[in-house]
């Protein structure tokens, strides 16, 4: 689809369901009804960015700020593994504690699990980029948030929308599975905007792709804002999927914050991934980029057992594999 198309999808209402139905029946022919479970470990809540929306930027004084040290880590992600999941997901600010030694060394430990292995912890310089893939990562998750440049630098004080840009194509260059993905509902986005971060996407051939509703924080700039609408983040995701057919895609939590039944409606209108958290409880209502943030009280095995039942009752089963794009030979 080009922009003007993608534009005349998302500002009408009147083919909601038929629009959720075809990115359905698209996922199923591409990637089929398997769910791939992605284990979420969030092992720092300190950040260095002041990105208006997060409620890890370093001005937010009244967060409580931890860091899980290295074999922690390791102890979660093997307990993970014990739980049944085939990949690990390391998520963190961008906390300059953990260097390329501490995040390497974390890298090489877990992959002995026989696990993918997926980093999201921010921008680094090639070099760094590298040193992660040779270590043994598989796939890199770095949301853009905004391909709209204006907005993108008025969402991310002192941050460079080029350089973000620039880490993208540095993963794809690398051989990552490149992840990222945009928020939806930002103050003084526009429909065109989302179009073009659909496009975006295309162009780049990401590998995997979050979207999510965006959700006002208290302690940031943007606490008056209105939250994001879960049926238009919907339907940015499902364009996407009928636009990148064989990608993988999130559920995002962000859509069960909003709607209790958000991501088993995700997965029935072109999503294929769910990452439940299997961070200890004792760190999880730390880690809050938006409020009111699901399961935060929930034992992994809980969270295990509950997203399962879920994803069964609609028809659906678990994944045995580690769930790699299924992208075709040419």
């Amino acid at each position: 689809m080009n922009k003007e198309e993608l534009t005349e999808i998302l500002s009408d209402n009147s083919n909601n369901n038929r629009l959720y139905k075809e990115a359905d029946r698209v996922r199923r022919e591409n990637v089929g009804d398997k769910v791939h479970l992605r284990g979420l470990i969030e092992f720092s809540n300190i950040c260095k960015r002041q990105c208006k929306y997060c409620g890890l930027r370093s001005p937010n004084k009244d967060v409580e700020r931890y860091r899980i040290l290295k074999d922690d880590i390791i102890n979660t992600a093997a307990n993970a593994v014990n739980l049944g999941y085939r990949t690990i997901v390391l998520q963190s600010g961008e906390d300059d504690y953990y260097d390329t030694d501490k995040i390497t060394e974390i890298i090489r430990e877990i992959k002995k699990f026989d696990v993918a292995l997926t980093l999201s912890i921010g921008e680094k310089t090639y070099d760094e980029f590298k040193e992660f893939k040779k270590a043994g990562a598989d796939r890199y998750l770095l949301r853009i948030e905004t391909t709209d440049e204006n907005l993108y630098k008025e969402m991310h004080p002192h941050a460079s929308y080029e350089n973000r840009k620039r880490c993208l194509y540095d993963l794809k260059s690398l051989g990552f599975e490149t992840g990222t993905g945009c928020l939806v509902g930002l103050p003084n986005q526009t429909i065109e905007s989302l179009a073009d971060d659909i496009l975006f996407f295309k162009e780049i051939d990401a590998d995997m792709i979050g979207i999510g509703p965006f959700i006002p924080h208290e302690q940031t700039p943007l606490k008056d804002a209105s939250k994001g609408d879960f049926w238009l983040a919907l339907k940015v995701m499902a364009l996407t999927r009928i636009n990148l057919p064989n990608i993988n895609i999130p559920a995002t939590t962000a859509m069960e914050t909003l709607n209790p039944q958000g991501r088993i409606i995700a997965l029935q209108s072109g999503a294929n991934v769910v990452m439940p958290n299997v961070t200890s409880t004792e760190y999880r209502a730390k880690y809050e980029i938006y409020p009111g943030k699901i399961c935060i009280n929930d034992q992994p095995e809980k969270c295990r057992g509950c997203i399962e039942g879920k994803i069964r009752a609609i028809g659906r089963t678990i994944s045995k594999n580690k769930g790699f794009r299924n992208k075709p030979n040419l």
